[in-house]
Parts: structure tokens; C-alpha cells; sequence
């Protein structure tokens, strides 16, 4: 299993109130993401040092660093209209949130090799990774025009699709993992939760539990 999982609830029903201003809400969000990011920047570039020497990744910077991913992640999925819940600035694993970023705890020994030239193997990542992008935010801009109340499935499993690609992404970047994210989606990466009064699953179910829908492809 990939260290770094995303989940996410699907909920069909929609606000088309929030969603039309959906920008403007997200504002004060946003800000405090950045200023938590720019925070974890600086973090990571002290661990590529310390990992440099030790091959370890101190347990502080690695929950900072974990915790930054949760909070863009929340934001990037309330960007692209994945939830109407506003998303919360804290970095703590939140199971009642609808989307969620599982991150295994930290390896016990990290390649010094892949450490040093991270920066060169994460090319063929930012490429992929800027295509998942774009068909996040396709979806997103698709969405937008489309929610009437309601938030087709095969539209939101696109955005997931982009956003998970992303946010593994992030985290190899960051390196919390030394492994490529997995290109195509694979169950195990990735989890989608039916949720809401139709199909009613508790929403910080873990993959093992409960009844989890096709992921998508």
C-alpha cells in the first residue's frame, strides 16, 4: 500500500449557494493554507539536510510536514467543489472531514541517494502531476456550471482523480515517501466512501471498513 493515502467521502447534494461563491468563501481559507505551506517549505528544506546526514526524518518535521499536506489537500478539495464543508486549518488527522490524507508514520532509514537527487527524480512526477492538475481543475470548472443540487458522480471522480495524483505528489515532493505515486489508480491509494442519507457510512471510516465504492479510474 502506498504510504500515502487519500480518501474521500462522495456526497451526492450540493449547495448551489456556496458553490456559485465558492472563491470568495474559500478566501480565508486560502491564506491561512499559504502561510501553513510556506511554513512546511521551510521544514522540508531543513529535513533534506538532516536526512542528508542522519537517513532519518525527525518524527516533529514529519508530522509538520504531514500535516501541511491534510490542510492544502482540505483546501485544494473545497477549490474544486469535492465538499461543501468548509475546511478546517489545523494539520490533525480529521476523520469527520470528507476528504482525508492518511500518511504512514515515517520510515526508519531513508535513502541518502534518493534524498540528494530528489529534486531530478521528481521531474517525471511534476510532469504527471501537471496533468492530473489540469483535469482536476477541468472537472472542477465543469462541476461549477453543472451542480443544480446535485454533484454528478462520474464529474466528482474525476476531480479525485486529479486531486489524488496531486496530493501523492506533494508528498513525494516533500519527501515524506520515497516511492513514485502510483500513476493509475489502484483501491488501495485511493478510497471513495458513499455518504449522505441515500447510502449512510460513517465518513471517518477507514478503507477497511465499511462498503467503498469503485474508485475511480
Amino acid at each position: 500500500m502506498y504510504p500515502v493515502l487519500y480518501e474521500a467521502d462522495h456526497v451526492e447534494r450540493r449547495s448551489r449557494l456556496t458553490t456559485f461563491f465558492r472563491l470568495i468563501t474559500m478566501l480565508p481559507a486560502a491564506v491561512l493554507t499559504w502561510l501553513y505551506v510556506l511554513a512546511a517549505h521551510v521544514v522540508v528544506f531543513i529535513a533534506w539536510f538532516v536526512l542528508l546526514a542522519t537517513g532519518r526524518y525527525p518524527q516533529g518535521m514529519y508530522d509538520f510536514v504531514s500535516g501541511a499536506l491534510r490542510n492544502a489537500t482540505r483546501l485544494n478539495a473545497y477549490a474544486s467543489l469535492l465538499t461543501d464543508a468548509y475546511p478546517p486549518w489545523n494539520g490533525s488527522d480529521d476523520p469527520g472531514y470528507p476528504i482525508r490524507v492518511r500518511v504512514a508514520p515515517p520510515k526508519e532509514q531513508y535513502s541518502r541517494v534518493k534524498v540528494l537527487f530528489r529534486v531530478i527524480l521528481a521531474i517525471p512526477v511534476a510532469i504527471i502531476a501537471y496533468i492530473y492538475q489540469l483535469i482536476m481543475e477541468l472537472g472542477a470548472f465543469v462541476a461549477w456550471f453543472v451542480i443544480v443540487g446535485r454533484q454528478p458522480e462520474g464529474i466528482q471522480n474525476l476531480i479525485n482523480m486529479g486531486l489524488r495524483y496531486v496530493t501523492q505528489a506533494t508528498a513525494y515532493y516533500w519527501l515524506l515517501t520515497e516511492d513514485w505515486p502510483p500513476i493509475t489508480v489502484d483501491p488501495a491509494a485511493v478510497g471513495m466512501v458513499p455518504s449522505g442519507p441515500e447510502n449512510p457510512s460513517p465518513p471517518g471510516s477507514s478503507p477497511g471498513a465499511g462498503q467503498p465504492v469503485t474508485p475511480e479510474r
